[in-house]
């Protein structure tokens, strides 16, 4: 059988045991509402991802379908260019006057 040595590092708490244990509970119970609140703003922060996600992605398909309508709508200002030199002249003075009437809407609101 092995004996401890006399001094071996083990020195019993005195009257404030009771003390270091109410602590203890205190700050273990501070912990506890820590931990609530960051799990709380954890799952705030990824609904917000979610929701931020979804607008991107419908920002996404936006832009898709107005990229394909601006294709064909200058493919057929590219044809109808093509087919005859007044049109294209007709096109440019038109454009001017809107430009000309939003100048002045705006100028004058």
């Amino acid at each position: 059988m092995m004996r401890r040595p006399q001094n071996y590092g083990y020195e019993p708490l005195a009257q404030n045991a009771g003390d270091l244990e109410s602590e203890n509970d205190r700050l273990a119970e501070e912990l506890k509402g820590k931990i609530s609140s960051l799990k709380s703003l954890t799952i705030d922060i990824g609904n917000e991802v979610r929701y931020q996600d979804k607008i991107l992605n419908d920002m996404d398909d936006d832009m898709s379908r107005t990229g394909s309508f601006m294709g064909n709508t200058i493919g057929k200002v590219l044809r109808l260019s093509k087919r005859g030199k007044g049109y294209t002249c007709y096109m440019l003075l038109f454009a001017l006057l809107v430009f000309f009437i939003l100048y002045i809407y705006i100028k004058f609101r």
